[in-house]
């Protein structure tokens, strides 16, 4: 298996599907640059992105939303049911303001705008294969007024220190290992406290959960 040479890891293995090929191509391009990311599947619709997924095995899919066919969010609707479903991003524009809030409901860990800067899609690829959140600030900014329509405000009371320290971590897109880290807890641990959490939220996914801490504004 090929290694990383700088991190001393092994490439994180990526299904990309979009049905713009010159989109899949750069994509590809710029994910593979470094070597800590190997592009194993690509796909051009929903139903192809399933079969790469099988076929395959990713640490993580990258997937347009509107594609012909089986579009992007259905196949990561079918795709997050899985027990063993890897961790998900979409890739949107501006103009998917519905697909991004869909795709939150559905449990999809992160949102990336197309132009991205490529070290940034890099480095969110890393972390979603970590299991951290990945939320691109821009569609953040511009989707928050809406989602936090339905959230509680202020933030319920009764967040014990430990579990808003872990908040934080959440608001951050930080993973649970990287949380346990930087708290001196047992990766255990924070997994009882995100679930915890999750129910006194009413949240949920932990993405969904990022965003409300973030409307709250705790960063």
């Amino acid at each position: 298996m090929a290694v990383d040479g700088a991190q001393g890891r092994a490439p994180v293995r990526v299904v990309l599907a979009d049905d713009e090929p010159l989109m899949l191509a750069g994509l590809r391009t710029v994910l593979e640059a470094g070597g800590s990311v190997r592009v194993v599947g690509q796909a051009g619709d929903g139903a192809e992105l399933l079969a790469a997924v099988d076929a395959h095995r990713p640490d993580v899919v990258l997937a347009d939303v509107q594609m012909p066919g089986t579009d992007g969010l259905s196949a990561l609707r079918v795709l997050r049911a899985r027990p063993d479903a890897p961790p998900a991003a979409i890739l949107t524009t501006f103009d998917h303001d519905d697909y991004v809030a869909e795709a939150l409901r559905i449990g999809v860990q992160g949102f990336l705008l197309k132009d991205t800067d490529p070290d940034a899609l890099i480095r969110a690829v890393r972390d979603l294969a970590a299991g951290g959140a990945v939320l691109d600030p821009r569609i953040t900014a511009r989707l928050l007024p809406r989602l936090a329509a339905g959230w509680p405000s202020p933030p319920p009371a009764g967040l014990t220190l430990r579990e808003q320290q872990v908040l934080r971590g959440l608001a951050a897109g930080e993973s649970n290992a990287a949380i346990a880290s930087r708290l001196g807890l047992a990766e255990a641990t924070v997994k009882k406290y995100v679930s915890a959490l999750l129910t006194k939220l009413g949240a949920e996914n932990r993405v969904q959960a990022a965003l409300m801490a973030q409307n709250w504004g705790i960063t």
